[in-house]
């Protein structure tokens, strides 16, 4: 009898073969599918807009669907047509839907086709291309209001746009498509009355879900990392590294509002790993201090960014929805009608 534990290398290796088959058969299938819907969806819109009546479009699209399960069975309800059109409707270039229909499954489709904000649309489709999001972990996103939370959203169109075209055409990912503002740490548990250390043991306990909020590609190095300057010792809260930044990101967690003298503590961290830690081929390490509660004058004044720093608020129990959405709106609005007024000072 031929020992099986001779052949585990060769059994290994035609198990690669058959998985990567079967991913291949699967991405090859959900690509002509999806192809198909939006095939389907073109055909009907073009017949809706030749006629020019909404309620033809409701006509044809109930015959249509009687007539579509009466010959293939169930699957095409009026819903799913009216998908299909959106999809065309949204997504009228048929080259840029090729593109997309090889990375991403009709169920992601679904959850953009109905966004009116084609920017908005553009981030979340890019975002999940680049970090793989499954369907739920998509959903979930998007109900978080991720786009409203990334930097980027507060930025001019133009450059939303460079940015996205830049991940989408070069992989090359802009830090305002990584940091939020705010994060949500309600996962946490924690009351009312809480400390810097129960904030910090809290999410070491908790470590997987903080990296997901963080986003995939930040990898946990240290927690309370020491560092000696002048014969005194300080200490870091956490301190990741972000895979595509290629950078060290230092994360200080306060409990209150920001104060003017955590820019002074954290540039001279930052300053630290720049000369010691950082090894070639990285980038200038990053800095994101943690509260609740901005100051948004002494943010602006003091020019964080040019130091490489960043600021967020987190929350550790959720508001409503309207209230977040509200909340989130009003600091997009703000942020643009800053950004309209220094065109105006030009």
């Amino acid at each position: 009898m031929i020992d099986k534990l001779d052949h585990l290398p060769l059994f290994d290796s035609i198990k690669e073969l058959i998985a990567e088959s079967k991913q291949q058969i699967a991405v090859s299938v959900n690509a002509t599918i999806t192809a198909l819907y939006w095939q389907i969806g073109s055909t009907i819109k073009n017949e809706i807009l030749k006629n020019n009546r909404a309620e033809y479009g409701q006509q044809i699209l109930l015959s249509l669907s009687i007539q579509l399960e009466r010959e293939y069975g169930k699957g095409w309800s009026e819903k799913h047509l009216r998908h299909c059109v959106q999809f065309a409707t949204t997504f009228v270039n048929k080259e840029i839907v090729s593109t997309m229909w090889r990375q991403l499954s009709w169920s992601h489709i679904k959850l953009i086709i109905y966004m009116e904000d084609p920017l908005k649309r553009d981030f979340y489709i890019e975002m999940c291309k680049l970090e793989k999001w499954s369907v739920r972990v998509f959903r979930d996103r998007i109900q978080s209001m991720l786009y409203e939370r990334t930097a980027i959203s507060k930025k001019p169109e133009l450059t939303i746009e460079n940015d996205l075209e830049q991940l989408k055409m070069e992989h090359k990912l802009n830090p305002d498509l990584v940091f939020r503002d705010p994060y949500f740490l309600d996962f946490l548990g924690l009351t009312d009355m809480y400390s810097e250390k129960d904030l910090e043991a809290n999410i070491i306990i908790e470590l997987q879900r903080f990296i997901t909020e963080l986003g995939s590609d930040f990898a946990f190095m240290a927690r309370q990392k020491r560092i000696t300057i002048d014969n005194r010792d300080y200490y870091i809260d956490l301190l990741f590294y972000h895979r595509r930044l290629k950078c060290l990101v230092i994360i200080d967690l306060k409990i209150g509002a920001f104060e003017a003298s955590y820019k002074g503590q954290m540039e001279l961290y930052l300053r630290y790993l720049e000369k010691y830690e950082q090894v070639e081929g990285e980038n200038t390490p990053i800095g994101l201090i943690l509260c609740t509660g901005k100051n948004e004058e002494h943010i602006e004044l003091m020019q964080l960014e040019k130091s490489n720093i960043r600021v967020a608020d987190y929350l550790t129990s959720l508001p409503s929805q309207k209230v977040l959405q509200e909340k989130l709106h009003l600091a997009i609005e703000i942020a643009h009608q800053k950004i309209n007024a220094q065109k105006m000072d030009f």
